[in-house]
């Protein structure tokens, strides 16, 4: 037995106990192969999302401020959304870069993954790299106001370290770009 398998948890009950629009929460009880002992573990079920680096034909990120409810605020952070269902992850970076910004990219790659809230989540978020932007005009849904902008990734690495950008997507997007032009930099393979 490797030591992760000792680790493993193993679902023995499932109860869901909310299920919303977006989210739906479970509560389940768990047990370890080896181990005796049940424990309880809630966590939300989310569908998963996509979050864009698309850059502009300056070099500079585009950035959106948005007003999030549950922060009570305005918000900097990249272009993201939710997967709908069927929907492919790249056909929704896509969808959302263009609904979002009212760009479409004609250079797409996918650099990665990222989960949130490992706590209480399944929530994965997949980062994409987005160039050789083409303005097609923004088709925002009908609750979503908030406004484009263009950063450089200097400036939005500043904007982490003094609050502006505390959005863990974008952050970890940021960190993800910043590896890809150092590869670029270096002549290493960027993406």
């Amino acid at each position: 037995m490797s030591s992760d398998d000792r680790l493993v948890e193993i679902r023995l009950e499932s109860t869901q106990v909310f299920d919303g629009c977006l989210l739906k929460v479970f509560k389940d009880t768990v047990g370890r192969v080896g181990a005796s002992g049940e424990w309880v573990r809630e966590y939300i079920h989310h569908p998963g999302a996509a979050v864009i680096l698309a850059i502009a034909d300056s070099g500079n990120l585009l950035m959106e401020r948005q007003f999030r409810y549950p922060l009570g605020r305005v918000v900097w952070e990249l272009p993201a959304g939710k997967l709908d269902p069927g929907e492919s992850i790249e056909a929704c970076a896509r969808r959302e870069l263009r609904e979002e910004t009212g760009y479409d990219a004609a250079e797409w790659a996918h650099l990665g993954t990222m989960h949130p809230a490992v706590g209480y989540s399944d929530e994965r978020i997949e980062i994409f790299l987005a160039r050789q932007l083409t303005h097609v005009g923004d088709a925002l849904d009908a609750d979503e106001s908030l406004e484009v902008f263009e950063i450089c990734l200097a400036d939005a690495e500043d904007a982490v370290f003094d609050g502006r950008i505390t959005d863990g997507k974008t952050i970890a997007g940021l960190f993800w770009l910043a590896r890809v032009l150092r590869a670029k930099e270096s002549g290493g393979v960027a993406a």
